[in-house]
């Protein structure tokens, strides 16, 4: 017999270290000698989006497209550091400080342009592909190419971000280990085998706090990669520890979804921009998991009334329960 339910799954989030662990990001901004501008930032990309989503923010601050930066990363020879890939820090903590450093620089080679183009003063200047422009009359600029020809070496802008955590109080358990928060829920629907076990998660829907979506689509891509990470998690990822032995030691046996475990996802993005952040941006890459398998665990609770408590909940393991609550059923007879 195969019965439905529905689950729902709310959580929040404090990126970054936390609880007082320094958390402090680092990235380097240049023009070059040939006009061209670049970013130092050791962002490492894990498939988050990180480089993307450096690229933009530098873009931004400058008025320029994505391809007229170069950007270096994860070569510690020539880039600063900016911490570990987790943590769901590197959009906040890492953007804040490519933002710095871009703001840095653009501010200087504004200073350099005024001089360049004979002004009393920086009023009015204004930074737009690849050149700087008095915005009340166009037609007087300098191109970055121009202002670099002029200088004898790469202008460089470094920009530093330390992000806000303190530790908790021991015996009060009072303080400020994280900031920002952000918020996310999961609601799914499931179908149960009651003669098999298995569960098949059918739909779901999944809500994401990202307080300024600076590139949506990356968004839908981690709330994807999320809500399958905690389909593993919930429903077949089990190493089989057994006397501090892993017997699920390969992918022949240790199960992890594939798209065709995946259900259609609706993804709704809240936005309400956060106003440490860059832009108003939040990380997101590990809430995006959290709430997945407390809203399969409650879904599966619905469908059939057992309250699983441990996971992965695979059919052996439902079966089982199932067969506790039916004979706890008929000894209550």
């Amino acid at each position: 017999m195969k019965k439905r339910g529905k689950g729902i799954a709310c959580i929040f989030y404090g990126t970054g270290y936390g609880n007082g662990f320094p958390d402090v990001s680092r990235a380097i901004a240049e023009l070059r000698k040939d006009g061209n501008i670049a970013i130092y930032v050791g962002a490492t990309e894990v498939g988050q989006g990180a480089k993307t989503i450096m690229l933009q923010m530098a873009a931004e601050v400058l008025g320029i497209q994505v391809k007229d930066i170069i950007l270096s990363c994860e070569d510690t020879s020539i880039t600063p550091d900016s911490g570990t890939a987790a943590a769901s820090r590197q959009t906040y903590n890492t953007g804040n400080a490519v933002k710095i450093a871009v703001e840095k620089l653009r501010k200087e080679l504004i200073q350099i342009a005024a001089k360049r183009l004979g002004l009393n003063s920086t009023v009015g200047l204004e930074t737009r592909d690849k050149k700087i422009y008095l915005k009340s009359y166009s037609e007087r600029f300098v191109t970055f190419k121009e202002l670099a020809s002029s200088i004898k070496e790469n202008i460089k802008k470094e920009g530093i971000f330390i992000a806000q955590t303190t530790k908790m109080d021991d015996e009060t358990g009072q303080g400020a280990p994280y900031w920002p928060y952000t918020v996310a829920a999961c609601s799914v629907e499931i179908e149960v085998d009651t003669e098999t076990g298995k569960v098949e998660v059918l739909k779901a829907v999944f809500a994401q706090d990202v307080g300024k979506a600076v590139n949506p689509k990356l968004i839908e891509g981690q709330i994807d990669g999320g809500f399958s990470m905690g389909l593993g998690y919930a429903l077949m990822e089990d190493l089989k520890l057994k006397n501090g032995e892993i017997k699920n030691n390969s992918f022949t046996n240790y199960l992890i979804p594939t798209s065709m475990d995946m259900p259609e996802i609706e993804k709704v993005i809240i936005e309400e921009p956060e106003s440490t952040a860059p832009f108003g941006a939040k990380g997101i890459g590990e809430p995006v998991t959290i709430p997945v398998a407390p809203a399969i665990l409650n879904a599966i609770y619905d469908a059939v009334g057992v309250r699983m408590t441990e996971i992965p909940v695979t059919p052996d393991r439902l079966l089982k329960a199932l067969k506790e609550k039916n004979l706890g059923a008929i000894s209550n007879e």
